[in-house]
């Protein structure tokens, strides 16, 4: 079945009303007071003071009052669909995406993959520069087809009903996507765990992926002798950073080993779903752009399915093939940042490496002029 069909966001009333009610009937945790936090454990990690036993009421309380009283979700559901969106079924599974053509008619088809807690919401602040660079004082060679899908298990994908769902599966559901969609030559781009599917696109798919753009390449330590001669003290510094992140990371944890325990909470409350999601987002996004992926995720019940994802990734099967798509990678702000020489390792075609000082994990949130403008160089390289 390879029937592309037009999709638009219409949320039940009844289930903006179920969610008004639980939100008007949150029982919050019983929190250490204020002054209890002097003095805490050093995590090794800059969190700020209150974070360090996870999020705090004091982060998850002001944004569900927001959510409660002063969101608005049919005008955030308007907005979405602004957007044009549709839906496939590929490989058995229902697939969201959103598809915006470019005016420019040799404008290059641009993937762009999305990270959890996030959503294809992530991008759409992107996509009027990146399918007309000319109506915005760019130059329209910049110009690009844009696509971005939702994972199956993510938001209007649905729920899975099948196990087996790796960043490789999905990314052989994308290109052959891509292919539906008419497009023999096209770009990925990819953050958080876009990171992970997009360069397995160009694995699969090497005569048709043009090149992948990253803002992350997640190279670890393999434990081999002598790996870690040769590293500059930052790099030390970034191989120890990303040790105590995952030390830390309860998320990562959590999914990896047993995704639906806790997702029995997260489909119940969607104040257990701001915070989940909270731990990631932080101060990154604005409370709207918090409350919008977190509602996504509450009206499509896809806590468990995507969290699913990390369990999948921990437990499957994975080629150890490297990637030799050209590479291009934008490290944003306080980010994880691999040695070069472990990137490379994983990586054989690395063409771009960027590191900025501002920004960070959520670069199409927080600094999407320098993302753009990091996507639109690396591809001028490639195409």
């Amino acid at each position: 079945m390879s029937e592309i069909t037009p999709f638009r966001i219409a949320i039940p009333q009844d289930d903006l009303d179920d969610l008004a009610y639980r939100l008007a009937h949150t029982r919050f945790l019983a929190e250490l007071p204020t002054e209890a936090f002097a003095g805490t454990v050093d995590i090794g990690l800059p969190v700020p003071p209150g974070w360090e036993y996870g999020v705090p009421l004091s982060y998850v309380r002001p944004l569900l009052d927001h959510w409660r009283d002063a969101f608005d979700w049919r005008a955030h559901e308007e907005r979405l669909n602004g957007f044009a969106q549709f839906t496939t079924e590929i490989d058995g599974q229902h697939v969201h995406f959103v598809h915006v053509r470019s005016p420019e008619p040799d404008a290059t088809p641009l993937m762009l993959t999305h990270g959890w807690p996030s959503s294809f919401t992530e991008f759409l602040g992107l996509v009027a520069e990146l399918t007309d660079p000319r109506a915005h004082g760019g130059d329209p060679a910049d110009a690009f087809h844009v696509v971005i899908p939702s994972y199956p298990g993510f938001a209007f994908s649905g729920p899975t009903d099948r196990a087996g769902w790796t960043s490789e599966r999905i990314a052989a559901v994308f290109n052959e996507l891509m292919s539906r969609l008419g497009y023999d030559r096209y770009g990925v781009h990819g953050n958080d765990a876009g990171a992970l599917v997009a360069p397995e696109m160009g694995r699969l798919a090497p005569d048709n992926v043009i090149g992948v753009h990253v803002d992350q390449i997640f190279s670890f330590p393999k434990g081999d002798p002598g790996e870690m001669d040769g590293l500059n003290e930052q790099e030390l510094m970034g191989v120890q950073f990303g040790q105590k992140f995952l030390k830390h990371s309860i998320h990562d944890f959590s999914q990896s080993a047993q995704p639906s325990t806790l997702a029995h909470a997260l489909s119940d409350s969607p104040a257990g779903q701001l915070a989940w999601s909270g731990q990631l987002f932080a101060t990154s996004l604005t409370p709207d752009d918090v409350i919008t992926n977190v509602a996504i995720y509450w009206f499509t019940n896809t806590s468990a399915s995507s969290a699913r994802l990390y369990f999948e990734n921990a437990h499957g099967a994975h080629s150890a093939e490297p990637t030799t798509v050209p590479i291009g990678l934008a490290s944003f702000g306080y980010d994880f940042k691999p040695p070069r020489a472990f990137a490379e390792r994983d990586h054989s075609n690395i063409v771009q490496w960027n590191e900025y000082d501002s920004g960070g994990h959520w670069a199409a949130y927080e600094v999407p002029d320098l993302l753009l403008g990091d996507i639109r160089d690396f591809f001028r390289k490639v195409i």
